[in-house]
């Protein structure tokens, strides 16, 4: 199986597992992981963001593969757009006018 049939097929659970690995060097439950375990786990998981998932960070892979990066203004303008007329959402978090 190559890696794109390999993201295409990997569970976001999974994904999130692969992160921690890449990201702390070890799986969530605390166990170590070697360096090509380490290694695997960090191509994995920026293939499978860059191809399964709607990144709005700061910085994330696009799906070309090529590092995406968003400047403050961006930002700034993706967060102040209104939600979607779906009522109250107990996930809204409060937004404040710029001092």
């Amino acid at each position: 199986m190559d890696l794109l049939q390999l993201v295409d097929n990997l569970s976001h659970e999974m994904y999130l597992r692969l992160k921690c690995a890449a990201e702390t060097g070890k799986w969530p439950e605390g166990t170590p992981v070697d360096s090509a375990q380490q290694e695997s786990a960090l191509q994995i998981s920026m293939a499978y963001q860059s191809r399964r998932l709607d990144a709005t960070e700061f910085m994330s892979v696009g799906s070309d593969g090529q590092i995406v990066t968003k400047t403050k203004r961006e930002l700034k303008k993706e967060f102040s757009q209104p939600q979607a007329e779906s009522g109250s959402d107990d996930n809204t978090i409060a937004r404040f006018s710029d001092l």
